[in-house]
């Protein structure tokens, strides 16, 4: 057995099959397997976009997030969950690896509209088809942010995307210091109802499946991760972004027109069901409730 040296994706242990029925990707008989072409990229990424949600609900029942790869499988995969960012892509990475596209990891600050510099605490990917002119814009790749986008940008970039009704944009970005960075840096866009908000910085760094582990700690288990204060889910679909943020369900449309409303504690796993497709399994339910009640939020 060859030694894991911590390169590459795995993609040997993945369930294309199981995987590609999760998303309802169908190329139907006459394509045969999926092609390490564009298209076929585009049509990815929809897809599990569309069908998997984000969320963080291992943190709020007590448990580590693992990011080997039958464990994420097991989640994403072979039960009706979610996860975030580092486990969507490190997934998506698997994926892409087995059809033959070419993938580096990147990580990303998230910023959602604020000054202050951030951590590096976002995954994504940038993808190459086989045999891709070096000077072809690569393929920015990111179904694990829960807010879109549906279909990969292209990077470099520039030019504002419409996607159903959403907007995205890729542009250069800020620097701290007047330095020639090693590689360029990039800020993600996103169209909300105020205008243009600056959602993510990345730099075009190569980042490995350790990197991932080591801000997925972080992510997961410090006091001042967003991820371990209360639940966060998303839903992402053409008609309209789901969010339950704590106790609180927003429903915003491409047109920028939002409601909000409150859900009870005891509330939660039926919501989850309901609008996320996310059916707790065993005693996950009533210990989720419990952590939640114990949050003293509004309710």
């Amino acid at each position: 057995m060859t030694e894991d040296l911590g390169y590459g994706w795995q993609s040997d242990l993945l369930d294309l099959p199981a995987y590609l029925e999760r998303i309802g990707y169908d190329p139907g008989p006459s394509e045969g397997a999926p092609r390490p072409d564009a298209a076929t990229l585009r049509a990815l990424h929809r897809a599990h976009v569309t069908a998997i949600p984000f969320e963080n609900l291992e943190i709020m029942l007590g448990r580590p997030v693992d990011l080997d790869l039958a464990t994420v499988q097991g989640k994403l995969v072979g039960r009706p969950r979610g996860g975030y960012c580092f486990e969507h892509n490190r997934l998506f990475a698997a994926v892409l690896e087995k059809i033959g596209f070419e993938v580096v990891a990147l990580v990303g600050r998230v910023f959602m509209g604020a000054e202050r510099m951030r951590p590096t605490t976002h995954a994504l990917l940038h993808v190459r088809t086989p045999g891709q002119d070096p000077d072809e814009p690569a393929l920015l790749c990111d179904v694990g942010f829960g807010g879109g986008p549906f279909e990969p940008l292209e990077i470099p970039g520039g030019a504002e995307v419409e996607q159903d009704g959403w907007g995205f944009r890729l542009q250069p970005a800020r620097t701290a210091s007047s330095l020639r960075p090693g590689a360029p840096v990039w800020e993600m866009h996103q169209r909300g109802p105020d205008g243009w908000m600056r959602r993510h910085s990345f730099a075009l760094n190569e980042a490995y499946r350790v990197d991932f582990d080591v801000l997925n700690y972080y992510v997961s288990t410090s006091p001042r991760s967003p991820f371990t204060a209360r639940p966060f889910v998303q839903r992402f679909s053409p008609e309209a972004h789901l969010v339950l943020d704590g106790t609180a369900l927003t429903v915003t449309r491409p047109s920028g027109a939002s409601e909000t409303r409150t859900v009870a504690p005891v509330r939660l796993p039926d919501v989850l069901a309901e609008e996320f497709g996310i059916v707790l399994e065993g005693d996950d339910a009533p210990r989720l409730v419990k952590a939640v009640d114990g949050l003293n939020l509004d309710v």
